[in-house]
C-alpha cells in the first residue's frame, strides 16, 4: 500500500525557521533527513521524497470560464504549510505511522527533535475502468 507523509509546519513560529539557527543546525536537519531516505530506499519502500518551496513563492491556478489558466498568490495566509512529503509503498499504515514518526523528529535548533506534525494517507488507486 502506498502512502503520503506529508511534513506540515506551522507558519510564523520558530519550529522550523532555520534561517536564525546556526549552519550547524541546518546541516544536521539536512543530514537526518538524507539518512532517512536512504534508509526507506535501503528497505524498497521509498516511491518520492521532496522538499518544497516557501509558501511565499506558490501560485494558486484555477480553470477560467474559458478553461484558461487563472492565477492568484501569493499562496494565502494558512495556520501551516506544506514543507515536504514523501510517497512511500509498505506493508500497512503502521510501518507509514513509523517512518512518519522518524521524520517528525527530525533535528531543529540546538539539536532538538523539531517532533513536527506529519499527515499520513493512503495513496489511492484509480477506479476500475468500468466503473
Amino acid at each position: 500500500m502506498k502512502y503520503m507523509l506529508m511534513m506540515n509546519v506551522p507558519r510564523g513560529t520558530a519550529e522550523y525557521r532555520f534561517n536564525a539557527s546556526s549552519g550547524d543546525d541546518f546541516r544536521a536537519h539536512v543530514a537526518y533527513m538524507h539518512r532517512l531516505n536512504k534508509e526507506i530506499a535501503d528497505a524498497g519502500e521509498l516511491v518520492d521524497a521532496q522538499g518544497l518551496s516557501a509558501p511565499g513563492m506558490a501560485t494558486l491556478v484555477r480553470a477560467g470560464k474559458d478553461g484558461a489558466p487563472v492565477t492568484d498568490g501569493p499562496f494565502p495566509e494558512g495556520k501551516e504549510f506544506l514543507a515536504g512529503f514523501w510517497i512511500v509503498d509498505v506493508d500497512g499504515p503502521e510501518r507509514a505511522y513509523e517512518l512518519a514518526a522518524k521524520a517528525s523528529a527530525a533535528p531543529g535548533p540546538g539539536g532538538v527533535p523539531l517532533n513536527l506534525p506529519i499527515e499520513v494517507r493512503q495513496v489511492m488507486s484509480a477506479p476500475a475502468k468500468d466503473v
